[in-house]
């Protein structure tokens, strides 16, 4: 009997200690999940990108970031970010506040962060892997794009949906379809689109 109440006693510890550790782990991963948001997000599912990556040349860099006049006021948002060559120059030449590129592809998000840290930029640069359709694009000032036509009017009802109004958008070698840009302007070759979003954004261009 006193052996049987023993072990009785023995598998009572051992099941309370279990929840105590248990309840101890929970604890410790609410707050880790707190303190390190990180810890519990996961990565945007891979896929096919929309867009085989072909790197827009420096000088139309140069030129979008002009012609959307970014300055020090300015979050500037590149969709299809490739090698981070635009929020690198967004930051570094034009003196943008923040800058953030998006892109599906893990190898172009790794390739674009090394350039950042080359360019010492990565305080006010960020690189995100994500799909470019689940992006919050809210705190954008300014938007560019290098993308493809069909890409581009599947996006534009979440732009005029999510951008302010006067938020700037430039777009390397392709339009918006009926949404007619502001300005284009030609550069060794290629077409730079510019608009502003709209305070009261037309019915046929929500869809």
């Amino acid at each position: 009997m006193q052996v049987k109440r023993l072990l009785t006693g023995l598998m009572v510890g051992v099941s309370l200690t279990s929840v105590g550790i248990a309840c101890t782990q929970q604890r410790d991963f609410q707050a880790d999940a707190q303190t390190n948001p990180s810890a519990t997000q996961q990565q945007a599912p891979e896929r096919a990108p929309d867009v085989p990556y072909v790197p827009t040349p420096q000088a139309v860099v140069d030129r979008m970031l002009q012609i959307a006049n970014v300055s020090s006021n300015d979050v500037v948002y590149d969709l299809g970010s490739g090698d981070g060559r635009i929020p690198i120059t967004a930051v570094r030449q034009y003196k943008a506040q923040r800058a953030v590129g998006v892109d599906i592809n893990p190898q172009q998000v790794r390739e674009a962060n090394q350039n950042a840290q080359q360019a010492n930029v990565t305080d006010r640069v960020e690189f995100r892997q994500q799909d470019l359709f689940e992006t919050d694009l809210r705190n954008a000032s300014v938007v560019t794009l290098y993308l493809l036509p069909e890409v581009n009017l599947k996006l534009r009802p979440k732009l005029l949906r999510e951008l302010r109004p006067g938020t700037r958008i430039v777009s390397h070698a392709f339009d918006m379809g009926d949404w007619q840009p502001e300005r284009t302007e030609n550069v060794e070759g290629r077409t730079i689109y510019y608009w502003t979003v709209p305070k009261n954004v037309p019915a046929n261009l929500k869809q």
